[in-house]
């Protein structure tokens, strides 16, 4: 009877664990940047842009995709919504009101790394969720890949 009720419990929690595999952690986000970073000094722009914008492609994770910004505002690479590339997205803001575009670009100016935290619409679940961002600013460019906080 013991074993029959563990085995229920293990079961039970198993699905827990399942789906915590499929959450995106902070660390994978700086991973992929840093590794879309290293294939943008290999590469050039015009190869690595194109590489983040298939939805299929190296630089997408689960939920995990790239956004690569202007210091202008406007999007030069997304992961997610090809329909956003060549957009100027400077007075975009989230369900709160935050102009999150136009403070990446403020944060970037600083020439360091950097985590942000807005909300956006997760491609995976379709809702909008709290999401934590993190940015590497690279000449006139900020590469940037989030994660959705649960």
């Amino acid at each position: 009877m013991f074993v029959r009720i563990c085995l229920l419990a293990a079961l039970a929690g198993a699905p827990l664990l399942a789906s915590a595999a499929d959450v995106v952690t902070k660390p994978e986000a700086e991973a992929m940047v840093k590794k879309a970073l290293a294939y943008l000094k290999a590469n050039g722009r015009e190869k690595t842009f194109a590489e983040i914008d298939k939805k299929d492609g190296q630089f997408v994770d689960r939920d995990l995709y790239l956004t690569v910004y202007g210091l202008d505002g406007v999007v030069r690479a997304h992961g997610a919504n090809a329909k956003m590339i060549g957009k100027n997205l400077m007075e975009l803001k989230d369900v709160d009101g935050k102009p999150f575009v136009r403070e990446r670009v403020e944060m970037a100016k600083k020439k360091v790394p950097f985590w942000q935290d807005y909300k956006f619409n997760n491609p995976v679940t379709g809702k909008i969720e709290p999401k934590t961002m993190y940015c590497v600013p690279e000449e006139d460019i900020i590469v940037c890949g989030g994660v959705y906080v649960k």
